[in-house]
This record gives structure tokens, C-alpha cells and sequence, in this order.
């Protein structure tokens, strides 16, 4: 089921794989073009963004890879739960992203579903992606910090 994020949002669901496979430069709020099922199924909070990537085509951002569940009650309007789906970015943002994308290494990551005074929005984040050594550094990172508030905790 979906959570109460901050007073307006409903968060829908976050894509923790991404923070841990790419260090997140930038981040851009984008509304996103659903169908009538999808937004009920998406208020269940029953979508994944685990494979879900941005990318820019024909002059417009698009999301491919989001799963989001048929709606129960939907019967022959559900449609296919991994189309791609139109990103509403201004043309300013889908400039400046359509340079950033140029950059190598560089790529476009959802990091989180929500809906934004009852409109659903997708934040997208400019990513590059980790090494292992990197990831590695992280996780000890973090279990250092477990340990020192465990070990004040007491």
C-alpha cells in the first residue's frame, strides 16, 4: 500500500537498487502519462521501478522498464504492464537533460513514484554508475555508521 511522504505526497514506491548501483548527480520531478487502470493500480502502490530507465526519443523523454500491475477490477481495460510510458519535462529541462545524456557514463534512473496533490509524478535522477569498489566502499561505510549508533544506543 502506498505511504504518506511529506503532507502532499503519497509515495508509490522508490527504487532502492538505483542509489546503490549509481551515484545520483541531479534529480528532476516529471509528471508521466498513465492510463485510467494504471493510476488505480499505482494508488494501491503496486508498481516497480527496479529495470526502469529514461531516455530521450524524437525530441521527448520516455520511461521504459516501470512495471506496474494490471488493476484487479480492470477486466479488458488494463493494458501492458511494462509499456513505455511519455515523461511530461518542459523543453528547458529536456534540453539541458538531452546534454547531460550526451556526457559518456551518464543515463537517466526513476528513483521514485509518488503523487503530488493527487497528479503522479516521477523523480528522475542523472546517474553514473558505481564501480564494485565503490559499492563496496559504501556498504562499509554504512556499517560503520550501524556500528557507532549501536554502539551509543546502549
Amino acid at each position: 500500500m502506498a505511504q504518506q511522504a511529506e503532507s502532499d505526497e503519497l509515495l508509490v514506491t522508490t527504487n532502492r537498487k538505483a542509489r546503490h548501483d549509481y551515484s545520483i548527480l541531479e534529480t528532476y520531478e516529471a509528471g508521466i502519462v498513465l492510463k485510467g487502470t494504471e493510476v488505480k493500480s499505482l494508488r494501491q502502490g503496486r508498481a516497480n521501478l527496479t529495470d526502469g530507465y529514461a531516455l530521450l526519443k524524437n525530441g521527448e523523454m520516455w520511461l521504459l522498464g516501470m512495471h506496474v500491475s494490471p488493476y484487479d477490477q480492470g477486466s479488458y481495460a488494463n493494458v501492458d504492464p511494462v509499456r513505455s510510458r511519455k515523461l511530461l519535462f518542459h523543453k528547458k529541462e529536456i534540453r539541458k537533460l538531452a546534454g547531460k545524456l550526451q556526457q559518456k557514463g551518464l543515463t537517466l534512473v526513476p528513483l521514485k513514484v509518488y503523487f503530488k496533490n493527487n497528479v503522479a509524478k516521477v523523480l528522475i535522477g542523472v546517474a553514473q554508475g558505481k564501480k564494485s569498489y565503490d559499492k563496496r566502499a559504501d556498504i562499509a561505510e554504512r556499517e560503520v555508521k550501524r556500528d557507532i549508533r549501536r554502539k551509543y544506543a546502549r
